[in-house]
């Protein structure tokens, strides 16, 4: 688990001490206080806590950790401590930066002696300090010259930006509902042909003027200067305020790790999702970083990528505006007691629909884009039960939210640690990489029902992948495998295909993972293999019909509306 770089602050949760097969918990550069005793019982094979206020004793467990590290913090620097055999004699003497120099021995650093700091003044003749002095001079005088000249470019850019034209693009009516039992018909078969990536790639275009932004405020001035024109809307605070009833409660989808989502209604009948991503105070740069996102994510256009429609950068307020999806997430359909089983047919259309979506990502841009977030709450699924990938491209923002918002994610993220590549937070690592890995999870989820990570389960069976990696390979334990709602509704000579998928895209080495498109091609084969015809449809017989609500299955030709949210973000 990577919570690194985010300005968290208070103390860790209680919750740390209940992640049992969390092998790697990197922490550094936040504002986290109090103990890290919570961390002691856990499996860790790397701890990072450098540049945080933590305090008191330093666990003895940590004594068997292989990589540690938790220089510049406050822990106890009284006498015994630390606790063990500590090696100080190869730390920096800088290391500690969050406590003032001691003359006792401290619990991580040992500090320069004052005569010695006396003994380097004296070294420092008159003619030495001159030249410092001189050289002090010289670099303030090319520092001014730069800053003139960059005043007087960026003036003669926003100029030029009045001259542009607001580029929008009016959002398209939602395509009318269809009659369910029709949609059951359509289902049926254990797969439908789903349309290729498109091959789009972005163009330059004028730079777009954000009037409504630039009369709240002058930094957003930049939104004039980006490198492509948006292919969305801008909306105003007022607009979206009104088509969410105040962001009443009624209207609240779901909540996300960038904040809440609200169902919008507009004056013509349209209805859209909108995302409020509650944010600090951001820097210039900040805020073009943001316009960078949407300005990528409003180029994708895929038949299974929520499309983004508009934005709203207004009184400091973030908003993103997406085409609403109705009906329910992918982890709703899956995990919910309420809803009837997906049929095997409808779990592997739904997981070429994903594939397909995560290789339209990586191989449309150069350099490849990524998701960074795949997970079952990340998927929703339409009226004919098609599978939209939501959220691509956002998860760059999380370091730009507020402490609440963060305090949240951190909640999101450790539910959702199954789904996270071993390699993640190392650097370099190829985040196109860690997508596959995901969906490798994503595709166990499918075939099991089971969450990535269970603490309800026992022991060595809470990880997903740990449980299932010694059993993808044997017939018989990957029959027992199969979510026994659906275990007898399909022959089981087809898992072994879908099993070698999986296998390959769960390696612990990310060099050994298979490109999306590879798994495209393979999870297209096995459908093929399987008949995927009418006249076979008797495979899964009554099981391919849609997930029904119980209680209304006899009686009702609409879905049940999901416990949580049929557009709960639990993600990003």
């Amino acid at each position: 688990m990577d919570l690194s770089n985010n300005k968290f602050t208070g103390d860790l949760p209680k919750s740390f001490g209940s992640l049992t097969n969390l092998t790697e918990l990197f922490l550094e550069n936040n504002n986290f206080t109090g103990s890290v005793i919570y961390l002691a019982e856990l499996p860790l094979n790397y701890l990072n806590l450098e540049g945080n206020h933590f305090s008191g004793r330093i666990p003895r467990q940590f004594q068997s950790i292989p990589n540690l590290w938790f220089w510049g913090n406050r822990f106890d620097t009284a006498a015994m401590y630390p606790p063990w055999n500590f090696p100080l004699d190869n730390v920096p003497h800088e290391q500690n930066i969050s406590s003032p120099p001691s003359s006792q021995q401290s619990a991580m650093v040992d500090y320069p002696s004052s005569e010695a700091s006396e003994t380097k003044k004296k070294k420092l003749s008159p003619l030495r300090i001159s030249y410092v002095v001189v050289g002090v001079a010289l670099v303030a005088v090319c520092v001014a010259v730069v800053f003139a000249i960059h005043i007087k470019r960026s003036n003669a850019k926003r100029l030029r930006s009045l001259g542009s034209s607001n580029s929008t693009l009016h959002s398209h009516p939602i395509s009318p509902s269809i009659d369910l039992s029709t949609a059951a018909q359509t289902a049926s078969p254990p797969f439908l042909e789903i349309s290729s990536p498109f091959n789009l790639v972005p163009r330059r275009n004028p730079p777009v003027l954000l009037t409504n932004t630039e009369k709240t405020s002058r930094r957003k001035s930049f939104a004039g200067e980006n490198k492509f024109a948006m292919n969305s809307k801008v909306y105003t605070v007022a607009e979206l305020q009104l088509a969410t009833n105040s962001f009443s409660e009624e209207n609240h989808l779901g909540e996300g790790s960038l904040g809440p989502v609200y169902k919008a209604e507009f004056p013509n009948g349209q209805f859209f999702a909108v995302k409020v991503i509650n944010m600090v105070s951001l820097s210039f740069d900040e805020e073009e970083k943001f316009m960078d996102v949407i300005q990528m994510a409003s180029q994708l256009r895929h038949p299974n990528i929520v499309r983004l429609i508009g934005y709203c950068v207004e009184h400091g307020q973030h908003l993103v505006v997406y085409e609403y999806v109705r009906n329910l997430s992918l982890d709703d359909a899956l995990h919910s007691e309420v809803f009837k089983p997906l049929s095997w047919g409808l779990r592997l259309r739904i997981a070429l629909g994903i594939a397909q979506a995560l290789d339209y990502l990586h191989s449309t841009f150069s350099p490849p884009a990524s998701h960074s977030n795949i997970k079952a709450a990340n998927i929703l699924l339409d009226d004919e039960l098609m599978p939209h990938v939501c959220d691509c491209g956002l998860s760059i923002l999380r370091p730009l939210t507020s402490n609440s918002v963060k305090t949240k994610a951190s909640e999101i993220a450790i539910r959702n640690t199954g789904y996270i590549a071993p390699e993640h937070g190392q650097p370099g690592s190829d985040n196109t990489k860690s997508d596959v890995y995901a969906f490798g999870v994503l595709l166990l989820e499918l075939l099991t029902a089971r969450r990535p990570c269970d603490s309800s389960r026992p022991r060595d069976e809470q990880s997903l992948v740990e449980w299932a990696s010694i059993r993808l390979h044997d017939n018989e334990s990957l029959q027992q495998m199969v979510d026994p709602g659906i275990r007898r509704t399909f022959p089981p000579r087809f898992l072994s295909g879908y099993a070698d998928i999986v296998s390959l895209c769960i390696q612990p080495e990310k060099e050994f993972r298979p490109p999306m498109s590879e798994i495209v091609e393979s999870l297209t084969r096995l459908s093929q293999k399987m008949g995927m015809t009418k006249s076979n449809a008797s495979i899964d017989g009554a099981e391919v019909e849609p997930l029904f609500d119980r209680s209304f299955r006899s009686t009702q030709t609409c879905f049940g509306s999901s416990p949580a949210a049929s557009l709960s973000i639990d993600g990003t």
